[in-house]
């Protein structure tokens, strides 16, 4: 539905996609360095509050990625960074065949409940590991740096908002904006709001 409302505004749509999307490798590159991140702001955190944080600081599935990354090596983490450089290099090749935007869900499934990935006590990673599988479509993206934009095209049954993500090449922001602006115009969200909203 969104790629044929791009057509109806005059942009060339086709069923092509970024191969590197369709490995299934990145997963365990990604955790390793946002957990490696997520250890090291609990470090910088302890030192601000000049006391260690601890698993009592926080839920279990923090907990447990805080011990991940504590756990990390330094070669495993560069490892970690040169597969997501080979990515990055992998994906560059697909915008360079002429393409400018790429088009998917935003997540794998309709808008979770507040409170549905709370974590879980007792079942680390639980939550962690469904919020994973739900962000598939928007991870890629946001471990590599490309720019993307989640827009309101779609509505389910419920009136719950169901997000397009547009995704550019690095640096193509541009894009980006002036097609969620186009899009805007046309009045696929503008005077749409869910039932209940902030």
């Amino acid at each position: 539905s969104a790629a044929r409302r791009l057509a109806d505004l005059g942009h060339d749509v086709d069923d092509s996609f970024p191969e590197p999307l369709a490995a299934d490798d990145l997963g365990p590159h990604a955790i390793t360095i946002v957990a490696a991140s997520q250890a090291r702001t609990v470090d910088m955190l302890s030192e601000w509050l000049g006391r260690p944080i601890s698993a009592d600081d926080m839920d279990g599935d923090n907990w447990a990625i805080t011990e991940i990354g504590r756990h990390a090596t330094a070669s495993a983490y560069l490892a970690s960074l040169d597969a997501m450089n080979v990515f990055r290099r992998r994906m560059a090749g697909w915008w360079a065949s002429g393409h400018d935007l790429l088009v998917t869900p935003t997540i794998t499934g309709p808008p979770p409940r507040i409170g549905e990935h709370r974590p879980v006590p007792g079942h680390p990673l639980e939550a962690w590991t469904r919020t994973g599988a739900l962000l598939r479509f928007t991870i890629p993206f946001n471990v590599t740096g490309q720019p993307a934009i989640s827009l309101p095209l779609h509505w389910s049954a419920d009136g719950l908002p169901i997000g397009v993500q547009l995704v550019a090449a690095f640096g193509r922001e541009d894009i980006l904006l002036r097609v969620a602006s186009q899009l805007e115009a046309d009045g696929a969200w503008r005077d749409r709001r869910p039932r209940i909203h902030a």
